[in-house]
């Protein structure tokens, strides 16, 4: 798939914000002031919740700003499903099914879980491949490349059969299969996992069993209380802090 630059702006400190087009996919890539063709930029992934980039926004371009500070190039695609995309097949009945399952204080399904998850992780990651495969043939882009966010699964998946990817920050709030408990073993680079310990609506055990299960000789916990989108700034600090011993 090509790469199609849609809009550009230069925002107040210097970071270039281009939208693009990848076939039917939306993405962002923000570069900063001090990449150039002679001194390209390291490139993190940046995995946006499933909401939509619209609604994420405001969060995605916090996050960019803060790499673009640390010299890194950020770029972000619309996950499948989200958004403007259409649905993926069977979403709607098992959204359905969640939501019972949680408005009556029963746990949720492995079946649902799978239902929900695993059929988003299997369309997911190629098409992350195919935008990295296309990012990187910006001479101001360059490697090594580093993964940060959610879905969990997704950059599971990714950390294993994407040998580009070095290093990954992973955000524990969402459901995870019971099958990515053996993918996660496979999983040998670095790995910063970030976990709020009062995250409503998602099974903490799961996420510890899953940072238990991967197989990285180097990997760390950032455990903090709150909800879900109460990640401290600190904790922020220190994921970044995790990419430029990683990537630079």
């Amino acid at each position: 798939m090509a790469l199609h630059f849609t809009s550009e702006q230069r925002l107040d400190d210097g970071i270039l914000e281009r939208g693009f087009t990848l076939g039917e996919i939306r993405g962002i890539l923000w570069t900063p002031g001090s990449a150039s063709t002679s001194a390209p930029a390291p490139l993190i992934l940046l995995s946006p919740p499933p909401l939509g980039l619209r609604k994420t926004y405001p969060r995605l371009v916090a996050r960019a700003r803060h790499s673009a500070a640390d010299g890194f190039a950020t770029a972000t695609i619309e996950l499948p499903g989200s958004g403007d995309r259409p649905r993926l097949p069977g979403a709607e009945q098992v959204l359905a099914d969640l939501r019972r399952a949680m408005e009556a204080g029963e746990p949720v399904s492995d079946e649902i879980i799978d239902a929900l998850i695993l059929p988003l992780v299997d369309k997911a990651v190629p098409e992350w491949q195919a935008a990295l495969d296309a990012l990187l043939t910006l001479r101001e882009i360059g490697g090594p490349v580093g993964y940060s966010g959610g879905v969990i699964s997704i950059g599971t998946r990714l950390a294993v059969v994407e040998p580009r990817i070095s290093a990954a920050v992973l955000f524990a709030g969402s459901f995870v299969p019971r099958a990515m408990l053996e993918e996660a073993r496979q999983v040998t680079i670095p790995l910063h996992v970030l976990l709020q310990w009062d995250d409503e609506g998602n099974d903490r055990q799961a996420a510890l069993d899953l940072f238990d299960a991967f197989g990285s000789k180097e990997k760390t916990l950032h455990a903090n209380m709150g909800g879900h989108t109460g990640v401290p700034q600190f904790a922020g600090d220190a994921a970044a802090q995790f990419f430029t011993r990683h990537l630079k």
